[in-house]
């Protein structure tokens, strides 16, 4: 009986590791995929097909008019006017230099480089993640960096006057997004704080400003800047329009800035409060080194929406007669040379894609972080 245990025991028993078995071919790869994303279940199979409907039905026409159909050489209307609809890239092409600078001097737009050079330089430098000295760089593109735009594009110190009003453009587009976006954000901040604040009067201020702007469309802000402010002050120290608009959409934006802000310190645990006035830290510490950091983290995609939606914002400034990027394709429309069926097709196309390329860069570096900052967390 104890042999006939023993044989049981060594006959049921492995001794050695059992080999790996590939997966179903059906589980991975672009099948596995596939029925993943796509089809897995009834309501998700349907939204595929109309998905692919949709792009069925959009896809192939951009891509006659855009690249197919498209005309790629020219010096007028004669070689646009085609029966068949394609894009006139001659067009844009003549046209560039308009786009992009507006009306201003053909012979100082090398200020305009050289400012829009130091500008996306700093923002690269900040948001690459392996540049050093950041804080050194956010001193110099938070504080310096807009008082040497100012000196290079206006002029000072020996360089030509150039009025605003000869600026237009991508330049005027960045202009406003830039400075919104700068001032937006330290201001929204300083009023989801002062709406928390246990002061009375800084928390009424607070919701006051915030519902006041958030209230009111942006379109009647843009023009209330420019017909009412001049009423508000002497004539001789009226702002001009370009920076009365910069003003509007920088409130306005910093209004919407605060409650996403807010969103972020209201979602902070207590304990992170008291853990704060356990190591006793100054209220000013306690924001800046524990409150803040965590707080503005939890709200990115927030933030990047309000930035977003602010650069695609600043096309409304063309209604009040702002020479931005959409105002110069508007204009470009009226010139004889170019008037073919398709030259507004070919110019609001480009403004889209120009829109879509800079919102989209936003988007995708937002996530970038926010997988960043999740994969530092998990350590």
């Amino acid at each position: 009986m104890s042999g006939d245990m023993n044989t049981i025991g060594i006959g049921f028993v492995r001794t050695e590791q059992a080999p790996t078995l590939s997966p179903p071919a059906s589980t991975v790869g672009v099948i596995g995929w596939v029925r993943a994303n796509l089809f897995a279940g009834p309501v998700n199979t349907l939204l595929t097909v109309v998905g692919v409907y949709i792009i069925y039905l959009i896809v192939p026409p951009l891509w006659n008019f855009f690249i197919a159909n498209a005309v790629t050489e020219g010096k007028g209307r004669a070689e646009c006017l085609v029966e068949v609809p394609g894009a006139c890239y001659p067009y844009l092409l003549a046209r560039l230099q308009q786009f992009i600078y507006g009306f201003y001097p053909e012979a100082e737009r090398w200020r305009v480089n050289l400012t829009a050079l130091l500008c996306f330089g700093s923002v690269a430098w900040l948001l690459i993640p392996a540049t050093p000295s950041k804080s050194w760089m956010a001193a110099f593109f938070f504080v310096a960096f807009p008082v040497l735009a100012y000196i290079l594009l206006s002029g000072a110190f020996g360089l030509p006057k150039v009025a605003t009003s000869l600026w237009g453009g991508m330049m005027v587009t960045f202009v406003i997004s830039i400075v919104g976006i700068v001032v937006s954000l330290p201001l929204g901040i300083l009023l989801a704080l002062g709406r928390r604040s246990k002061l009375p009067l800084v928390k009424l201020f607070s919701v006051i400003f915030i519902e006041f702007w958030r209230g009111v469309p942006l379109i009647t802000v843009l023009f209330m800047a420019k017909t009412m402010l001049p009423l508000f002050v002497p004539e001789h120290l009226a702002p001009d329009q370009l920076l009365r608009a910069l003003i509007g959409v920088a409130l306005f934006s910093a209004a919407y800035m605060a409650e996403v802000v807010r969103g972020g310190l209201q979602a902070m645990p207590k304990g992170q409060y008291e853990g704060a006035d356990a190591l006793g830290l100054s209220y000013p510490q306690k924001l800046i080194f524990i409150i803040l950091p965590q707080a503005l983290q939890i709200v990115i995609p927030g933030i990047v929406n309000t930035f977003i939606g602010l650069f695609k914002d600043t096309s409304l400034v063309t209604i009040v007669g702002i020479f931005d990027f959409l105002a110069s394709i508007q204009s470009s429309l009226t010139d004889p040379v170019w008037a073919t069926p398709w030259t507004a097709f070919t110019g609001y196309g480009f403004a889209a894609l120009f829109y879509f390329v800079f919102c989209f860069g936003m988007s995708r570096y937002s996530k970038f972080m926010e997988e960043r900052l999740a994969r530092s967390h998990k350590r």
